[in-house]
């Protein structure tokens, strides 16, 4: 099927879709709980323990004969090896950007996606924007353009988010994988180098998982916490135009924006307001086009 035949308003997919972007919204307040760990330990404690959930989910649902088929498939195999290698870059970033209290910086980041997701739907995937959704993505531009100006020592991080992710669902819309077989193939070529990163931090200076067991509960919910909100989205990402799912994920950096304010305690610059305004503003323009399409009767 040609990705510009894809639904603009499958209620799955934008089920799907709200609920990964709540979830990545308030994923922060869940980093606060295992803030002790170092990035890169509970990156890879987050992927060991995603694992075995995968598979008791491809189990339960029967997905064993998809998963065997695309295991076989060497094109399927790279491509998710890719993504794996996108996203294991993504988790890193972001918790090591949470963890050193750069909140807006993370929330940029998924601010820039949705541009991205604009980009690549229109250019690789043939899709088209109306005139308020073109408008919408010049309006959200202005306002990203405002917060990147005065965050430049930190923009590497927002690119790094925004790239990366942008590129993985990409990826992940373009390959033919049940959501869940593909987050286990992407998990399982992850594990040795999880596995060989949790080593190091064993014996360079103690297990974190040994710490208490508060903490060893707290760093095996991240399973589910990654596993679930990833599996949303990989449904939501075949369900959906690419242009609509980027505005959607307007919701996430936006809680994480005011829980910068407010958990956080992180300072406001006027830049910053006038780019939350701007992106509220054009994720309202977009929103607004979708419903009044919707309620148009289908032409052939």
């Amino acid at each position: 099927m040609n990705a510009s035949a894809t639904p603009q308003h499958d209620r799955t997919g934008l089920a799907a879709a709200f609920c990964a972007y709540l979830i990545w919204g308030f994923l922060p307040l869940y980093l606060i709980l295992v803030k002790s760990v170092p990035a890169f330990e509970f990156v890879g404690w987050r992927i060991i323990w995603t694992l075995p959930l995968c598979l008791i989910i491809v189990a339960a649902r029967k997905q064993g004969g998809e998963l065997r088929e695309a295991l076989r498939n060497p094109r399927t195999m790279g491509w998710l090896a890719v993504s794996a290698t996108l996203i294991a870059v993504n988790w890193v970033v972001y918790v090591w950007a949470i963890q050193a209290g750069e909140v807006y910086a993370a929330s940029l980041g998924y601010y820039i996606n949705p541009l991205v997701n604009v980009l690549l739907g229109t250019m690789l995937l043939g899709e088209k924007l109306t005139r308020p959704q073109w408008a919408a993505v010049g309006i959200a531009a202005v306002g990203v353009s405002l917060l990147a100006a005065g965050a430049l020592t930190t923009l590497w991080i927002s690119l790094t988010l925004a790239l990366s992710f942008g590129t993985y669902g990409l990826i992940r819309k373009r390959v033919e994988i049940g959501s869940v077989p593909g987050l286990t193939i992407e998990s399982t070529l992850l594990l040795l180098p999880s596995a060989g990163v949790v080593w190091y931090f064993a014996q360079t200076q103690g297990s974190s998982f040994t710490v208490s067991t508060e903490l060893s509960l707290a760093i095996m919910a991240g399973g589910a916490l990654t596993a679930f909100p990833l599996l949303c989205f990989a449904i939501a990402a075949r369900k959906l135009p690419y242009s609509t799912l980027g505005f959607i994920q307007f919701l996430a950096p936006s809680i994480v924006f005011i829980l910068g304010l407010t958990v956080f305690d992180k300072p406001l610059h006027p830049a910053e307001i006038a780019c939350f305004a701007c992106i509220w503003l054009a994720a309202a323009i977009f929103v607004w086009d979708l419903v009044a399409r919707s309620r148009k009767p289908a032409t052939s």
